[in-house]
């Protein structure tokens, strides 16, 4: 991900790439990471050095749940706006980061999904969880993936909630023969199952169902290229920003 926005940042007219960081390859002009030959930037280990040498507007974050709150907290400190698609962040971290890019009166947009397509599934399953009274998300994701469920399918079920409201039907018994097998719970009904292979990217199923009928809403990210419209999006809105927006339908549909 962090080639992808390196090569979308350094080919939009628009924006200018200034500065990078990753924990490996310090040192080396970044256009070997994406084709691009010399570009005069040089990737840092640190973020707190690149921030401070580069002076940059927005940060895009694309690293890990273990450090992405952290990295929110510097690049808020040195006044920079985050655009952040690391997925796994806890509440409590999404709350200190709402309260803090508030009275900051900094723009920061978090994201479970950049792709356009991703966040008109998510869309299209809140509107139709007004007309079925179940269903289940199926995510499917690369075997690099360390968090399960997707950030996606946590917000796809959220909005789903908040459409349909709260659940007040009869579950039919269920035993589960392994643990787990039927998936994980979100609110009473709402099942989400995380499917982790090589050769996947990034892919959810929302599959409804009714009185004779199911409905199935899904949407496939087969490439990493996929993500990049939306970052581009975020990267140009959120100059315009105070304080922080959690998910990029709120910019795309405003």
């Amino acid at each position: 991900m962090g080639r992808e926005v390196l090569k979308a940042v350094w080919r939009a007219e628009d924006l200018e790439l200034v500065g990078a960081a990753d924990i490996r390859g310090e040192g080396q002009d970044v256009g070997g990471l994406f084709e691009a030959g010399e570009t005069g930037v040089i990737l840092h280990r640190d973020l707190e050095r690149m921030l401070a040498e580069t002076s940059p507007e927005v940060v895009v974050d694309f690293t890990v749940p273990q450090s992405v709150g952290g990295n929110i907290k510097t690049i808020l400190r040195h006044r920079v706006r985050p655009v952040i698609g690391t997925t796994g962040i806890d509440t409590a971290t999404l709350a200190e980061v709402r309260e803090l890019a508030g009275e900051m009166k900094i723009g920061c947009v978090i994201a479970p999904n950049f792709a356009l397509g991703a966040v008109l599934m998510m869309r299209f399953a809140a509107e139709a969880a007004r007309y079925f009274p179940r269903v289940e998300i199926i995510e499917l994701h690369h075997d690099q993936k360390v968090d399960a469920p997707s950030g996606t399918a946590v917000k796809t079920a959220e909005l789903i909630a908040e459409s349909r409201g709260r659940f007040e039907g009869e579950l039919p018994a269920e035993m589960e023969k392994i643990p787990g097998a039927r998936g994980g719970r979100f609110d009473a009904d709402i099942r989400l199952h995380s499917v982790r292979l090589p050769g996947l990217v990034a892919h959810q199923e929302v599959i409804f169902g009714g009185l004779g009928q199911t409905l199935t809403i899904r949407h496939d990210s087969i490439s990493r290229e996929s993500f990049m419209p939306g970052v581009l999006l975020a990267v140009r809105k959120v100059m315009r920003l105070e304080g922080l927006v959690y998910g990029l339908e709120h910019l795309l549909f405003e």
